[in-house]
Protein backbone atom coordinates (compact mmCIF):
# COMPACT_ATOMS: atom_id res chain seq x y z
CA UNK A 1 0.00 0.00 0.00
CA UNK A 2 1.33 3.56 -1.13
CA UNK A 3 1.91 6.09 1.69
CA UNK A 4 0.09 9.44 1.19
CA UNK A 5 3.37 10.90 0.84
CA UNK A 6 4.10 9.29 -2.22
CA UNK A 7 0.58 9.62 -3.82
CA UNK A 8 0.70 13.41 -3.15
CA UNK A 9 4.54 13.43 -4.34
CA UNK A 10 3.21 11.51 -7.63
CA UNK A 11 0.28 14.47 -7.85
CA UNK A 12 2.83 16.70 -8.38
CA UNK A 13 3.08 16.96 -11.84
CA UNK A 14 -1.08 17.03 -12.18
CA UNK A 15 -0.79 19.91 -9.68
CA UNK A 16 1.33 22.12 -11.34
CA UNK A 17 -0.39 21.71 -14.60
CA UNK A 18 -3.78 22.80 -12.68
CA UNK A 19 -1.49 25.94 -11.64
CA UNK A 20 -0.48 26.40 -14.64
CA UNK A 21 -4.01 26.52 -16.49
CA UNK A 22 -5.23 29.12 -13.30
CA UNK A 23 -4.17 32.85 -12.76
CA UNK A 24 -3.09 34.09 -16.08
CA UNK A 25 -4.25 37.33 -15.86
CA UNK A 26 -3.46 37.75 -12.39
CA UNK A 27 0.58 37.05 -12.76
CA UNK A 28 0.72 39.15 -15.72
CA UNK A 29 -1.01 42.07 -13.94
CA UNK A 30 1.17 41.47 -10.70
CA UNK A 31 4.25 41.47 -13.26
CA UNK A 32 2.63 44.43 -14.97
CA UNK A 33 2.86 46.40 -11.76
CA UNK A 34 6.18 45.64 -10.27
CA UNK A 35 7.53 46.64 -13.51
CA UNK A 36 5.45 49.83 -13.60
CA UNK A 37 6.66 50.65 -10.10
CA UNK A 38 9.69 48.60 -9.01
CA UNK A 39 9.76 48.31 -5.24
CA UNK A 40 12.70 49.51 -3.74
CA UNK A 41 13.00 46.50 -1.29
CA UNK A 42 12.07 43.18 -1.38
CA UNK A 43 11.36 40.33 1.08
CA UNK A 44 9.91 36.60 1.73
CA UNK A 45 7.93 35.59 4.73
CA UNK A 46 7.79 31.30 5.06
CA UNK A 47 8.62 28.80 7.04
CA UNK A 48 9.69 25.34 6.66
CA UNK A 49 9.26 23.68 3.45
CA UNK A 50 7.90 26.87 2.11
CA UNK A 51 10.85 28.89 3.20
CA UNK A 52 12.78 26.59 0.66
CA UNK A 53 10.65 27.60 -1.95
CA UNK A 54 10.71 31.45 -1.22
CA UNK A 55 14.62 30.83 -1.19
CA UNK A 56 14.34 29.66 -4.78
CA UNK A 57 12.19 32.37 -5.80
CA UNK A 58 14.57 35.07 -3.88
CA UNK A 59 17.57 33.63 -5.52
CA UNK A 60 15.60 33.54 -9.05
CA UNK A 61 14.97 37.45 -8.68
CA UNK A 62 18.13 37.96 -7.78
CA UNK A 63 20.38 36.30 -10.42
CA UNK A 64 18.05 37.22 -13.52
CA UNK A 65 17.46 40.63 -12.41
CA UNK A 66 19.95 41.52 -9.43
CA UNK A 67 17.23 42.79 -7.24
CA UNK A 68 18.83 41.97 -3.73
CA UNK A 69 15.67 39.56 -1.61
CA UNK A 70 15.62 39.12 2.22
CA UNK A 71 14.28 36.68 4.32
CA UNK A 72 12.09 37.75 6.92
CA UNK A 73 12.74 36.89 10.50
CA UNK A 74 9.07 36.89 11.69
CA UNK A 75 10.15 37.68 14.94
CA UNK A 76 10.74 41.07 14.09
CA UNK A 77 7.14 42.13 13.94
CA UNK A 78 5.46 39.31 16.00
CA UNK A 79 7.77 39.52 19.30
CA UNK A 80 9.71 42.82 18.70
CA UNK A 81 7.36 44.55 17.70
CA UNK A 82 10.26 46.29 14.73
CA UNK A 83 8.93 49.55 12.93
CA UNK A 84 9.90 48.14 9.82
CA UNK A 85 9.74 50.67 6.80
CA UNK A 86 7.03 49.76 4.22
CA UNK A 87 6.88 52.55 2.13
CA UNK A 88 8.70 51.17 -1.34
CA UNK A 89 8.78 47.66 0.12
CA UNK A 90 6.87 44.46 -1.59
CA UNK A 91 6.27 40.74 0.14
CA UNK A 92 6.10 37.45 -0.86
CA UNK A 93 4.25 35.24 1.83
CA UNK A 94 4.81 31.15 0.69
CA UNK A 95 2.80 28.86 2.37
CA UNK A 96 0.78 25.19 2.17
CA UNK A 97 -2.09 26.15 4.97
CA UNK A 98 -1.98 29.80 5.41
CA UNK A 99 -2.67 29.43 8.90
CA UNK A 100 0.86 30.02 11.29
CA UNK A 101 0.43 33.52 12.79
CA UNK A 102 4.28 34.31 12.26
CA UNK A 103 3.08 34.52 8.41
CA UNK A 104 -0.25 36.22 8.84
CA UNK A 105 0.86 39.11 11.54
CA UNK A 106 3.67 39.79 9.50
CA UNK A 107 1.90 40.18 6.24
CA UNK A 108 -1.15 42.39 7.85
CA UNK A 109 1.61 44.92 9.13
CA UNK A 110 3.33 45.25 5.86
CA UNK A 111 -0.25 45.77 3.80
CA UNK A 112 -1.56 48.12 6.60
CA UNK A 113 1.87 49.94 6.27
CA UNK A 114 1.29 50.32 2.20
CA UNK A 115 3.53 47.79 1.12
CA UNK A 116 2.39 45.46 -1.96
CA UNK A 117 2.00 42.32 -0.37
CA UNK A 118 1.76 38.88 -2.14
CA UNK A 119 0.67 35.24 -1.00
CA UNK A 120 1.44 31.89 -2.60
CA UNK A 121 -0.51 29.81 -0.64
CA UNK A 122 -2.62 26.18 -1.49
CA UNK A 123 -5.58 27.22 0.76
CA UNK A 124 -7.10 30.41 -1.04
CA UNK A 125 -9.62 30.64 1.95
CA UNK A 126 -6.49 31.02 4.86
CA UNK A 127 -5.80 33.91 7.27
CA UNK A 128 -2.36 34.79 5.09
CA UNK A 129 -4.83 34.99 1.47
CA UNK A 130 -7.51 37.10 2.85
CA UNK A 131 -4.82 39.36 4.48
CA UNK A 132 -2.69 39.78 1.31
CA UNK A 133 -3.17 42.44 -1.11
CA UNK A 134 -2.65 39.73 -4.23
CA UNK A 135 -3.43 36.09 -3.50
CA UNK A 136 -2.39 33.42 -6.20
CA UNK A 137 -3.78 30.18 -5.16
CA UNK A 138 -1.08 26.65 -5.30
CA UNK A 139 -4.29 24.77 -6.89
CA UNK A 140 -1.79 21.79 -5.57
CA UNK A 141 -5.13 20.10 -4.40
CA UNK A 142 -5.71 18.52 -0.64
CA UNK A 143 -2.46 17.29 1.02
CA UNK A 144 -2.35 15.41 4.11
CA UNK A 145 0.66 13.69 4.21
CA UNK A 146 3.17 15.35 7.27
CA UNK A 147 6.30 16.07 4.94
CA UNK A 148 4.84 18.37 2.04
CA UNK A 149 5.78 17.25 -1.45
CA UNK A 150 3.72 18.39 -4.07
CA UNK A 151 3.04 22.05 -2.45
CA UNK A 152 6.82 22.49 -2.32
CA UNK A 153 7.01 22.13 -6.12
CA UNK A 154 4.11 23.96 -6.66
CA UNK A 155 5.56 26.61 -4.58
CA UNK A 156 8.33 26.67 -6.67
CA UNK A 157 6.37 26.55 -10.14
CA UNK A 158 4.74 29.68 -8.70
CA UNK A 159 7.82 31.51 -7.85
CA UNK A 160 9.57 31.01 -11.20
CA UNK A 161 6.28 32.19 -12.78
CA UNK A 162 6.10 35.63 -10.27
CA UNK A 163 9.29 36.21 -12.44
CA UNK A 164 8.26 35.21 -15.69
CA UNK A 165 5.71 37.67 -15.23
CA UNK A 166 7.84 39.98 -13.85
CA UNK A 167 10.14 40.04 -16.61
CA UNK A 168 7.37 39.40 -19.01
CA UNK A 169 10.31 36.28 -20.10
CA UNK A 170 8.60 34.48 -22.85
CA UNK A 171 11.23 31.98 -22.84
CA UNK A 172 10.43 31.12 -19.16
CA UNK A 173 6.52 31.05 -19.38
CA UNK A 174 7.41 28.92 -22.75
CA UNK A 175 9.75 26.70 -20.20
CA UNK A 176 6.74 26.79 -17.86
CA UNK A 177 4.18 25.41 -20.23
CA UNK A 178 6.45 22.21 -20.55
CA UNK A 179 7.07 21.61 -16.84
CA UNK A 180 4.37 19.37 -16.54
CA UNK A 181 5.59 17.14 -18.74
CA UNK A 182 9.08 17.10 -17.56
CA UNK A 183 8.06 16.24 -13.94
CA UNK A 184 6.09 13.31 -15.10
CA UNK A 185 8.88 12.15 -15.86
CA UNK A 186 11.09 13.17 -13.62
CA UNK A 187 8.71 11.07 -10.37
CA UNK A 188 9.68 7.92 -12.52
CA UNK A 189 13.81 8.59 -12.41
CA UNK A 190 15.54 5.89 -10.74
CA UNK A 191 17.46 6.93 -7.81
CA UNK A 192 17.20 3.49 -5.85
CA UNK A 193 21.49 4.01 -6.02
CA UNK A 194 20.96 6.28 -2.89
CA UNK A 195 18.58 3.40 -0.85
CA UNK A 196 21.99 0.79 -0.07
CA UNK A 197 24.36 4.10 0.78
CA UNK A 198 21.97 5.65 3.18
CA UNK A 199 19.91 2.90 5.33
CA UNK A 200 21.70 2.57 7.76
CA UNK A 201 23.22 6.42 7.96
CA UNK A 202 22.47 8.61 11.19
CA UNK A 203 24.00 11.49 9.53
CA UNK A 204 24.53 13.06 6.06
CA UNK A 205 25.79 16.20 4.36
CA UNK A 206 23.19 17.63 1.38
CA UNK A 207 25.21 19.72 -0.48
CA UNK A 208 23.93 22.35 -3.67
CA UNK A 209 25.09 25.55 -4.68
CA UNK A 210 23.26 28.62 -6.19
CA UNK A 211 19.63 27.73 -7.35
CA UNK A 212 20.43 24.07 -5.82
CA UNK A 213 21.25 25.57 -2.73
CA UNK A 214 17.11 25.45 -1.63
CA UNK A 215 16.77 21.92 -2.83
CA UNK A 216 19.73 20.64 -1.09
CA UNK A 217 18.06 22.45 2.23
CA UNK A 218 14.44 20.66 1.75
CA UNK A 219 16.36 17.20 0.88
CA UNK A 220 18.30 17.91 4.27
CA UNK A 221 14.61 18.73 6.21
CA UNK A 222 13.23 15.35 4.39
CA UNK A 223 15.56 13.03 5.88
CA UNK A 224 15.30 14.25 9.25
CA UNK A 225 11.38 14.34 9.50
CA UNK A 226 11.02 11.07 7.22
CA UNK A 227 13.84 9.17 7.85
CA UNK A 228 15.26 10.33 11.29
CA UNK A 229 18.81 10.97 9.72
CA UNK A 230 20.66 14.25 10.71
CA UNK A 231 21.14 16.11 7.65
CA UNK A 232 22.72 19.12 7.04
CA UNK A 233 22.50 21.15 4.07
CA UNK A 234 25.86 23.11 2.84
CA UNK A 235 26.34 25.23 -0.19
CA UNK A 236 29.24 23.71 -1.82
CA UNK A 237 31.44 27.12 -1.80
CA UNK A 238 30.52 26.47 2.24
CA UNK A 239 32.08 23.10 2.55
CA UNK A 240 35.77 23.95 3.24
CA UNK A 241 34.93 26.29 5.68
CA UNK A 242 34.40 23.50 8.52
CA UNK A 243 31.91 21.31 7.51
CA UNK A 244 34.69 19.34 5.42
CA UNK A 245 36.37 18.32 8.78
CA UNK A 246 33.26 16.06 8.96
CA UNK A 247 33.71 14.25 6.21
CA UNK A 248 36.24 10.96 6.46
CA UNK A 249 35.85 7.41 5.23
CA UNK A 250 32.79 5.75 4.48
CA UNK A 251 30.59 9.35 5.25
CA UNK A 252 28.01 9.74 3.46
CA UNK A 253 27.26 13.07 0.90
CA UNK A 254 24.63 13.48 -1.28
CA UNK A 255 25.91 15.99 -3.61
CA UNK A 256 22.83 18.22 -6.05
CA UNK A 257 23.95 19.21 -8.99
CA UNK A 258 22.12 20.76 -11.56
CA UNK A 259 22.53 22.43 -14.61
CA UNK A 260 23.97 26.11 -14.68
CA UNK A 261 27.57 27.99 -13.44
CA UNK A 262 27.52 26.31 -10.31
CA UNK A 263 27.62 22.38 -11.54
CA UNK A 264 31.42 22.43 -12.57
CA UNK A 265 32.77 23.08 -9.32
CA UNK A 266 30.01 20.83 -7.53
CA UNK A 267 30.92 17.63 -9.33
CA UNK A 268 34.88 18.86 -9.07
CA UNK A 269 33.88 18.62 -4.99
CA UNK A 270 32.15 15.46 -4.85
CA UNK A 271 35.18 14.02 -7.06
CA UNK A 272 36.93 15.51 -3.60
CA UNK A 273 34.94 14.05 -1.49
CA UNK A 274 35.24 10.95 -2.83
CA UNK A 275 38.80 10.53 -2.69
CA UNK A 276 38.83 11.57 0.64
CA UNK A 277 36.92 7.96 1.27
CA UNK A 278 33.39 9.78 1.31
CA UNK A 279 30.59 7.33 -0.27
CA UNK A 280 29.45 9.79 -2.41
CA UNK A 281 25.74 10.38 -4.12
CA UNK A 282 25.78 13.31 -6.82
CA UNK A 283 22.43 14.08 -8.55
CA UNK A 284 23.07 15.59 -12.39
CA UNK A 285 22.00 15.01 -16.07
CA UNK A 286 22.68 12.24 -17.05
CA UNK A 287 23.01 8.69 -15.28
CA UNK A 288 26.34 8.03 -15.23
CA UNK A 289 29.37 6.35 -12.84
CA UNK A 290 29.99 9.89 -11.64
CA UNK A 291 26.35 10.96 -10.69
CA UNK A 292 24.67 8.24 -9.90
CA UNK A 293 21.22 9.68 -9.35
CA UNK A 294 19.90 11.01 -12.95
CA UNK A 295 18.40 14.70 -13.20
CA UNK A 296 15.66 15.00 -16.07
CA UNK A 297 16.44 18.08 -17.58
CA UNK A 298 13.70 20.98 -17.86
CA UNK A 299 13.51 23.68 -20.84
CA UNK A 300 15.69 25.96 -18.93
CA UNK A 301 18.31 25.46 -16.64
CA UNK A 302 16.58 27.31 -14.14
CA UNK A 303 13.62 25.27 -13.67
CA UNK A 304 16.25 21.81 -13.31
CA UNK A 305 16.17 22.27 -9.35
CA UNK A 306 12.03 21.76 -9.34
CA UNK A 307 12.46 18.44 -11.65
CA UNK A 308 15.48 17.50 -9.65
CA UNK A 309 13.09 17.93 -6.48
CA UNK A 310 10.58 15.88 -8.05
CA UNK A 311 13.03 12.61 -7.96
CA UNK A 312 13.87 13.27 -4.32
CA UNK A 313 10.66 13.06 -2.74
CA UNK A 314 9.95 9.51 -4.26
CA UNK A 315 13.90 7.88 -3.06
CA UNK A 316 13.45 9.68 0.17
CA UNK A 317 9.86 8.31 0.65
CA UNK A 318 11.64 4.68 0.20
CA UNK A 319 14.27 5.29 2.47
CA UNK A 320 11.91 6.25 5.27
CA UNK A 321 10.04 2.90 4.86
CA UNK A 322 13.73 0.78 4.14
CA UNK A 323 14.67 2.17 7.78
CA UNK A 324 11.57 0.60 8.97
CA UNK A 325 10.01 4.12 9.20
CA UNK A 326 6.45 4.96 8.59
CA UNK A 327 7.00 8.48 6.03
CA UNK A 328 3.15 9.53 6.79
CA UNK A 329 4.00 9.52 10.88
CA UNK A 330 7.15 11.55 11.47
CA UNK A 331 7.98 11.71 15.47
CA UNK A 332 6.53 14.97 16.78
CA UNK A 333 4.96 16.77 13.84
CA UNK A 334 1.71 17.59 12.73
CA UNK A 335 0.53 19.07 9.13
CA UNK A 336 -0.35 22.63 10.23
CA UNK A 337 2.23 24.38 12.72
CA UNK A 338 1.47 27.28 14.35
CA UNK A 339 4.21 29.67 15.39
CA UNK A 340 4.55 32.92 16.24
Amino acid sequence: MSSRMLLEARDAPNAVARQLAHDILAYREFGAQLRADPPGSLLTVARGSSDHAAHYAAYLIMARMGRLVTSLPMSLVTLYQSKIACRGLATFAFSQSGQSPDLVEPTRYFHEGGAVTSAFVNDAMSPLAQTAQWVFPLHAGAESSVAATKSVIAQMTAGARLVAAWQDDLNLQAALSGLPQVLSRAVNADWSAALPVLKDADRLLVIGRGLGLPVALEAALKFKETCGIQAEAFSGAEVRHGPMALVGEGYPVLVLAPRGPAQAGLLALADELRARGARVLAAAPGATPRTGLPLVETGASELDPISMLQSFYPMVEALSRARGLDPDRPRHLSKVTRTH
